[in-house]
C-alpha cells in the first residue's frame, strides 16, 4: 500500500461521517416549545397541540420536569394554538403562600392589599376550572369606614372571564355570581358585576398546512427544498460508502488474496545457484551471462 492509499482511506472515511451527520442534522431539526415545566400544565398544551393537528414530542426531565419540542417549522403555529387558548395559564398564589410567615411585621394597608389579592387568585383559581374557561380574572374593592359621619364604600366585585368558542357561558353566570358574592364578606350579589367575552375565531385561510416529511411536520414552501436536500445528501452517503468500499477491497483484501506463498529462505535454497554455476566450465558461463545481459537490455 503507497503512502497515499491511508490518506486516501481516511479522507473518504470523513466524508462517510460527515454525510451521516448532515443526514441525521437534516432528520431531525426539532426545537423546545416548552422546557422544564411540571408535567400537569405539559399535558393540558400537549392535548390542545394535538387537537389542533400539531406534531409535539413530550421529553421528561429531571425532579418530574417535562419539555415540549415541536418542529423548528411548526413552532408559529403552535405558539398561535397557545395564545388563543390562553397557556400557558399564569400561576396562581394562594392565601397559604401569600401570607406566608418571613419574620417581619407588615403594616394593615399591606396586610389588606395582600389579603384582597389573595381573594382574587382564590376567585380566579376556582374559576378556571370551569368547562371552556381560558382566563379569569376578579378585581375586588372591600368596604372602608367613611370619615365624619359619612356613609362607607360597600364591598364590589368586579369577573372578567374569557372562554373559547362553542362553549356557552351564559347558563352559568347565577352559578358564578352566587360564587363570588358568598367568597367575599359583605358583598351583596347586585353589587357584582360579570363580563363574558368569547374568543374570537381565527380567520378562514389563517391555519397552515404542513407537508409530512419523513414523519415530520414542514411547511409547503420548504418542503420540496428538503426533500431535495435529503435526496442529495442520501446520495453523497451511498457515492461515499461505495468508494470507501472500493478502497478497502483495492488496497486490503485484494492484495491479500494475490499475494503468493513465498518459500523460507535456508542456507541450501541460497547456496544451490552458485553450487550450479561453479560446475559450469568458464565459457559456459561466462555465455550465460553474455545471454542474459542482452535479454536485460532488451
Amino acid at each position: 500500500m503507497t503512502m497515499s492509499q491511508p490518506f486516501a482511506l481516511r479522507r473518504l472515511r470523513a466524508a462517510l461521517v460527515c454525510s451521516a451527520m448532515l443526514l441525521l442534522a437534516a432528520c431531525g431539526n426539532r426545537v423546545d416549545l416548552m422546557a422544564s415545566v411540571p408535567e400537569a400544565e405539559a399535558n393540558e398544551v400537549l392535548t390542545t397541540l394535538l387537537a389542533a393537528g400539531i406534531n409535539v414530542e413530550k421529553v421528561p426531565g429531571k425532579d418530574g420536569m417535562v419539555s415540549l419540542r415541536v418542529g423548528s417549522g411548526q413552532v408559529a403555529h403552535a405558539l398561535s394554538v397557545m395564545r388563543e387558548r390562553g397557556l400557558p395559564r399564569d400561576p396562581f398564589s394562594g392565601i397559604g403562600k401569600i401570607f406566608k410567615k418571613e419574620g417581619m411585621i407588615s403594616s394593615p394597608i399591606e396586610e389588606r392589599a395582600r389579603y384582597l389579592y389573595a381573594l382574587s387568585q382564590e376567585l380566579e383559581n376556582t374559576l378556571a376550572k370551569i368547562d371552556g374557561v381560558i382566563a379569569a380574572r376578579v378585581h375586588v374593592v372591600l368596604p372602608e369606614r367613611g370619615i365624619a359621619g359619612e356613609p362607607g364604600t360597600p364591598s364590589t366585585a368586579s369577573v372578567f372571564v374569557k372562554y373559547m368558542e362553542g362553549y356557552n357561558l351564559d347558563a352559568v353566570q347565577p352559578q358564578i355570581r352566587r360564587l363570588v358574592t358568598n367568597a367575599i364578606p359583605n358583598l351583596a350579589a347586585d353589587r357584582v358585576s360579570i363580563v363574558l367575552v368569547a374568543a374570537q375565531p381565527r380567520a378562514p385561510g389563517g391555519r397552515v398546512v404542513f407537508d409530512d416529511v419523513l414523519g415530520y411536520d414542514v411547511s409547503p414552501a420548504a418542503a420540496s427544498g428538503l426533500r431535495i436536500l435529503l435526496m442529495v445528501l442520501a446520495g453523497l452517503f451511498m457515492v461515499t460508502a461505495g468508494g470507501a468500499g472500493y478502497l478497502l477491497w483495492r488496497y486490503v483484501l485484494a492484495p491479500k488474496r494475490a499475494a503468493p506463498a513465498l518459500a523460507p529462505v535456508t542456507e541450501e535454497s541460497a547456496a544451490a545457484p552458485q553450487a550450479a554455476e561453479a560446475g559450469l566450465s568458464i565459457m559456459e558461463r561466462v555465455r550465460r551471462r553474455r545471454d542474459a545481459a542482452q535479454g536485460g537490455g532488451a
